[in-house]
């Protein structure tokens, strides 16, 4: 590469991180100040990252035209919030894509950041109502902000989606001989967190589904099936997709998955 060509691209990410600093430090030039509808937010599991439902957001948003994916918001491991608007002033947001930074924090931690992130959506957007889909130990965060922060003065839950989460813990007695953070803890069966989480109520207005594969080795279907001892059953659907080759990461790269959240969602079908 010549001089010139190194050059010009410093010059390239200079301007580039110079554009991200100004619309970060100046969100009012970016942002629509009423967003209508009711946006999804996608919440990742146990070591999740932004790759966890980019793929899929991906495809709702350029393969699909199911909506915009509009926020991604990030939280550091100290709960400061970080708001990146992708809309450019187009329309409302359909998705909303939520990254912890500490993906191994316990149910309690996560569910708090989750619940700033969604204050900040309310106090900054007007959003009080949501749609919410968790990935594994995502969905369980999802199940506890809506019976915890909904009903506390955040933004509502109109729809609950749950994808492969151990509600009655991960039963793999290997699986804990590698993980032994806070969020594993929490994960194991018969744990305080998820004992808390039966004591519970849940909201009887709120839909619920979700979604277990005979092919995922961590959250098998026993365990995700549990959840229906919460849910109330006239809002309860659950859909176990018979698929050995489903494994728990594949779950949010199946079509299948994919068009089960888009019926649920926006076609109110009992397919």
């Amino acid at each position: 590469m010549g001089k010139k060509s190194i050059i010009s691209l410093v010059v390239g990410i200079v301007i580039l991180i110079g554009a991200a600093i100004f619309m970060f430090l100046y969100p009012g030039n970016t942002r629509s100040e009423i967003y209508e509808g009711e946006p999804t937010v996608f919440i990742h599991g146990y070591k999740g990252t932004e790759h966890s439902f980019g793929f899929m957001l991906d495809r709702f948003e350029n393969k699909y035209g199911w909506g915009n994916k509009g926020f991604v918001y990030y939280v550091t491991k100290d709960g400061q919030v970080l708001d990146y608007n992708l809309n450019k002033g187009r329309y409302a947001p359909t998705f909303v894509q939520i990254v912890l930074e500490d993906n191994r924090a316990s149910f309690a931690d996560s569910a708090q950041w989750i619940s700033s992130v969604l204050l900040h959506m309310q106090s900054t957007y007007n959003i009080d109502r949501v749609n919410l889909v968790g990935h594994s130990m995502g969905g369980i965060i999802a199940l506890k902000y809506t019976m915890e922060f909904a009903s506390q003065g955040y933004p509502e839950v109109d729809k609950l989606i749950t994808i492969g989460s151990p509600f009655d813990g991960i039963y793999s007695e290997e699986y804990f001989q590698i993980h032994n953070d806070e969020a594993a803890e929490d994960l194991k069966p018969g744990s305080n967190a998820l004992q808390l989480l039966q004591t519970m109520t849940f909201p009887s207005d709120v839909k619920v589904l979700n979604i277990a594969s005979t092919g995922d080795s961590v959250a098998v279907p026993q365990s995700v099936g549990t959840l229906r001892s919460i849910i109330p059953p006239e809002n309860f659907k659950e859909v176990i997709i018979e698929n050995q080759e489903l494994g728990h990461s594949g779950l949010h790269e199946s079509v299948k998955v994919d068009k089960l959240i888009h019926s649920f969602l926006w076609q109110e079908s009992d397919e």
